[in-house]
């Protein structure tokens, strides 16, 4: 049976085996998307990282032509740090600027009980079609740490972790009455990015991370009342029973040489579904070629059994070549339809 998109992804959240492994993004570059759409000129810089980067329209459009199975809306909390231009109108977070107890007062969160800040989002999901529609947003850890700065963050867990819970108090306690909104609504998936690793290790000790995170999630976690996954580069691998145990359903993104997909899928997958991971470096200097042959094997190694969504290895970036990243959708067409056979 040939199902929907929104189908595909709800069976494959499920941890069960869809009609097809289902390919989704958490976001494409404008400056990319351009380049593929022929939406004329590339953007020199984006105007907002918080923001959603697309209309319904634009969203539908883009993933109908790369043949997605989601759109996703984005909405975070403001990041109270510099923001540097990168290459191809992709931006960075440089100097965080909350250093000292009296810094917190800058903090100006959009007010949650303002039925103004959910409507463009009431609309996206009502016009989503048959796409599985996501929610992406963060909780409050990587937030805090980008607006406080790596080294006052890490001083400050030892010296002041007062400090530290008060910066994200603000951020979680906005999440909560956020994500309650937002789930009201009709979104397939809550994804929050909230990076807390290297590739070697977590940003913090699993001890911090239960003392710290771990009480924030829990008070966000009842408001979640729809699937809820998790986004954070490098190893998290510490972190995931703790996650599990707060009610994360998937993972994203696999970072390759941080984590082993095949062994996350081995102790992981009646837990979690996987989302990734398909390599940035291959998608923006690789061939069509590699690409197909990196897709195959993922789907091979991870898609039996179901609880398997194929992505990129972060987002669609801008440097990523278009040629490539058709390269990746058609390699899921052609390979991903179960029962699972390469």
């Amino acid at each position: 049976m040939t199902m929907t998109s929104r189908q595909r992804v709800q069976t494959a959240l499920n941890r069960q085996e869809p009609d097809r492994v289902p390919y989704c993004e958490l976001g494409v570059d404008r400056n990319l998307a351009q380049r593929i759409m022929g939406w004329g000129q590339p953007q020199s810089q984006a105007a907002n990282l918080e923001a959603n980067a697309y209309t319904i329209d634009e969203a539908k459009a883009l993933a109908a032509h790369l043949k997605m199975d989601n759109i996703s809306y984005v909405l975070r909390a403001p990041v109270y740090a510099q923001k540097v231009p990168g290459q191809d109108g992709r931006l960075f977070y440089g100097e965080g600027m909350i250093h000292t107890r009296a810094d917190v007062a800058m903090m100006d969160l959009p007010d949650p009980y303002d039925d103004a800040l959910y409507a463009e989002a009431e609309r996206f999901v009502r016009e989503k079609g048959d796409y599985a529609a996501f929610f992406v947003t963060r909780i409050g850890i990587f937030p805090t740490m980008l607006s406080m700065g790596t080294e006052t963050f890490s001083v400050a867990l030892y010296e002041d972790r007062a400090f530290v819970e008060e910066v994200l108090d603000n951020y979680c306690d906005w999440m909560a009455v956020v994500a309650e909104r937002m789930c009201q609504l009709d979104f397939d998936l809550f994804i929050s990015t909230d990076d807390m690793a290297f590739n070697t290790a977590p940003f913090f000790s699993p001890r911090v991370f239960r003392e710290l995170v771990v009480p924030r999630y829990e008070k966000v976690a009842p408001k979640i009342t729809i699937p809820w996954a998790i986004h954070s580069d490098g190893n998290i691998v510490p972190f995931l029973d703790d996650l599990i145990s707060v009610g994360v359903r998937g993972l994203h993104p696999l970072e390759k040489n941080a984590v082993d997909p095949v062994a996350l899928k081995r102790e992981y997958g009646d837990r979690l579904c996987l989302m990734g991971n398909v390599d940035l470096n291959l998608l923006g200097a690789g061939t069509p070629q590699e690409v197909d042959a990196e897709v195959k094997g993922l789907i091979r190694d991870l898609g039996p059994g179901g609880g398997y969504i194929v992505t990129s290895g972060n987002s669609l970036a801008a440097y990523c070549l278009p040629e490539n990243v058709l390269a990746l959708s058609n390699a899921v067409q052609t390979y991903g339809h179960y029962p699972i056979a390469l």
